[in-house]
């Protein structure tokens, strides 16, 4: 023992040992803040962290190599350089010769929203993230916006609605996958070949072409097209009468569904869906587009000016369900950006009367369930007949990725989150470049603890509309779900919404070595009206501070305001360590929620 201590002495292999230890910190060191301000995918310092362990070893064995040999002197700069080449090369080696695996949950987003039946062993994405051939089904078509070639900028609500309407009756044939409204319009300018467009929507089939009013006559010309390699598989034109126009519609349906070899079979308990009017009144018709053209605006001009056209449509046709369902939809919105008491419990009568217009005309519209189940959730706080609209809104739909994002909402109100997962990837499926589908996504995982996928679906919302509000609130959130308050920090400073900012930074600032800080930032949030619009935003804060007293009255301010953020209540992290809180359980009673057995409590 004596002679083997020696040889230690001899062979330095102490001072090796902490000279690496030394550099291989500082190498982490500067790993980790790279990986906070860039995003990188947390399994890379799982990595470094197994290549430095493996370093190690090697470097142990050099020291004693090199003692052997009478060699006195170590280079920190040597030991430096091989804690580099060892972390870097085992990167390599994991990434290229997949001799390490990354955690089980990294990349499936990318896969399930592609080919959720794809078998483990098969690749369905290739290295900038699109599908690749094989897991494209060859039944599957995204609709882009035909071109308006009227001459008149003001009739793109009408080539728009031609599109709109063959994406609606496409999407009832079965095993025929049909992208979105949503995502398919956001080729409209597109320079990018078909293959590309293709990949990136994850069909194998656009279908195209253009649209010209003039007068009493229209003119369509359309085209099918192998998105692989740019062949047109069937294409024609069309000059039909204006009165014709839904013959014309229903003719170019058929012929696509001809060319894709698809047939129209109505799943059990389906309803054939169509948003036009029952007296085939074309001027209503007009109208209803007009009125979604606006509501795409997304804005308070916008937002009347949709409901002024739906007024209209439903004076020309009384019996148009449809535009009363569209139209309590819109009015659900006017409510939650009311100014004032007296116009959100005006927007509340209007919105109730249309949509119960919508089911009385038409008791198998989807369209109709579904933005019932929006009102009930967002108006009456009514979660289980918001849950019971949404399901029967499915059942007369099976295929529609708007009431399918409805439906994972309520699952997840009422703590059924694998479930809201699920649906939210068939969502991605026929809606995958939507900013929404992503965010609920990524707020449903982190909600699960599977923080790792929660941030690459985030980044995608935020890929997909870089400027859009609340996007980087749900990263401080994963952030402070992990501890990592300088990281929860920065994303806080970056939101663009004031309101949500101050939230952010709150909610950051809790976790952080600065209480006063912390204080000062709660109170700004409650200074600066968040006590009328973010009463239960503030609750999670006290929440976090581990202060349920505050938190308790909070959450009845929020009631007493009819805050439908009640309704993330059961699955959201910050309360869920008070899941066994009395007052807690009395709480969900009152407002008509369950309690959270499965929810994962902040540590």
């Amino acid at each position: 023992m004596v002679e083997f201590l020696a040889d230690l002495k001899r062979r330095k292999l102490v001072q090796w040992a902490l000279a690496y230890l030394a550099a291989v910190w500082a190498v982490l060191q500067a790993l980790g803040l790279a990986a906070d301000s860039y995003g990188w995918p947390r399994h890379i310092m799982q990595i470094a962290l197994a290549a430095g362990a493996l370093g190690f070893v090697v470097t142990l064995l050099l020291a004693w190599y090199h003692g052997e040999h009478g060699r006195q002197r170590v280079s920190g700069a040597e030991l430096l350089l091989i804690a580099l080449v060892l972390a870097v090369g085992g990167g390599l080696l994991w990434h290229f010769g997949g001799s390490v695996s990354p955690p089980q949950n990294q990349g499936t987003i990318a896969r399930d929203s592609v080919n959720s039946t794809a078998s483990s062993g098969s690749r369905t994405v290739d290295e900038a993230g699109l599908p690749t051939p094989a897991s494209i089904p060859a039944k599957s078509v995204a609709v882009l916006p035909f071109l308006n070639e009227s001459g008149d900028k003001d009739q793109q609500f009408f080539s728009d609605g031609l599109s709109e309407d063959l994406i609606t009756a496409l999407s009832q044939f079965a095993g025929l996958k049909v992208i979105s409204r949503d995502s398919a319009f956001q080729f409209r300018h597109s320079t990018d070949s078909s293959k590309v467009i293709g990949a990136k929507l994850g069909v194998a089939h656009l279908l195209e072409g253009s649209v010209r009013q003039l007068g009493g006559e229209v003119r369509v010309s359309a085209q099918l097209v192998n998105a692989p390699d740019g062949s047109v598989l069937w294409s024609q034109h069309y000059d039909r009468p204006y009165k014709d126009l839904f013959k014309l519609q229903d003719a170019i349906t058929q012929s696509v569904a001809n060319a894709l070899e698809a047939k129209l079979l109505i799943a059990p308990g389906a309803v054939a869906q169509s948003d036009r009017p029952p007296s085939g009144n074309l001027a209503a018709y007009a109208a209803f587009l007009q009125a979604r053209s606006a509501a795409d605006q997304h804005n308070g001009a916008g937002l009347q000016a949709a409901i002024d056209a739906l007024d209209k449509a439903v004076r020309l046709d009384p019996r148009y369900a449809a535009a009363y369902a569209t139209l309590g939809d819109l009015w659900t919105s006017r409510y939650r950006l009311s100014p004032t008491r007296a116009a959100e419990r005006q927007a509340a009568v209007n919105a109730r009367a249309a949509v119960r217009t919508a089911l009385e005309l038409d008791p198998h519209l989807a369209l109709a369930h579904a933005n019932y189940s929006y009102m009930l959730s967002s108006i009456d706080l009514d979660w289980d007949g918001a849950l019971a609209e949404c399901r029967k809104a499915l059942q007369l739909s099976p295929n529609d990725p708007e009431v399918k994002g409805c439906l994972a909402n309520a699952f997840a109100t009422h703590g059924q989150l694998e479930k809201a997962i699920q649906l939210s990837r068939e969502v991605l499926k026929a809606d995958p470049r939507s900013a929404t589908a992503w965010h609920w996504l990524g707020h449903f995982l982190f909600a699960a603890g599977r923080l790792d996928e929660a941030e690459q679906a985030t980044h995608r919302q935020i890929g997909l509309a870089p400027h859009g509000s609340n996007n980087y609130e749900q990263l401080v959130t994963i952030e402070v779900l992990r501890g990592n308050a300088g990281s929860a920090m920065r994303w806080a400073r970056q939101e663009t919404s004031s309101g949500w900012r101050r939230f952010s930074v709150a909610l950051a600032a809790q976790i952080g070595p600065d209480r006063a800080a912390a204080d000062a930032a709660l109170q700004d949030l409650i200074a600066n009206g968040g006590a009328d619009t973010m009463a239960y935003q503030i609750a999670e804060v006290y929440a976090l501070r581990r202060d349920p007293d505050a938190m308790f009255k909070w959450l009845e301010r929020a009631w007493a305001n009819r805050d439908s953020g009640l309704g993330t209540l059961v699955y959201t992290p910050f309360f869920a360590q008070y899941r066994h809180d009395p007052r807690f359980a009395a709480f969900c009673k009152k407002v008509g929620l369950p309690a959270p057995p499965d929810a994962k409590a902040i540590r």
